[in-house]
């Protein structure tokens, strides 16, 4: 029997077939775009810290601003009515005139802690540094502020 095509005989393709892969994973690049968004990674749950069993009645601090400024004060609670009264207070422009004026604190008063006062829009970064550098000043009780 001979064909009408002549003697050639059919030859299979030995390939795959790429393309119906290619649309699977274009549909899987545009789910995982359009849910990516939806997770937020940056949130972080800060543990909650309870109150000290006894606050210092007389304590530096220092209140950090976000327009770069710093404040530094001594407060005393040794008034009537429990709030803080205070006795001294300081501004400073930048972190190095910051630690100076708050080693002449340290100098005149050695054995007051310092308690660190941010607002929340400051820099993480710059409240650890203030916190580093205290230390490093010789200050063993250094505390951060809450609400």
């Amino acid at each position: 029997m001979s064909s009408l095509r002549g003697e050639r005989k059919r030859k299979f393709k030995a390939e795959i077939n790429v393309v119906p892969y290619i649309d699977v994973m274009l549909v899987l690049l545009v789910i995982f775009m359009v849910a990516a968004p939806m997770t937020n990674p940056s949130v972080i749950n800060l543990p909650t810290a309870g109150q000290s069993t006894q606050p210092p009645s007389d304590f530096i601090e220092i209140a950090l601003s976000p327009n770069a400024s710093a404040t530094i004060s001594i407060n005393s609670k040794g008034s009537r009515n429990g709030s803080p009264t205070i006795s001294s207070k300081e501004t400073a422009a930048d972190r190095r005139q910051l630690m100076k004026k708050l080693k002449e604190f340290h100098q005149t008063k050695p054995d007051l802690p310092v308690l660190v006062s941010a607002d929340k829009e400051i820099k993480y970064d710059e409240v650890i540094q203030v916190i580093s550098e205290a230390k490093k000043l010789g200050i063993n009780r250094v505390g951060l502020a809450t609400k």
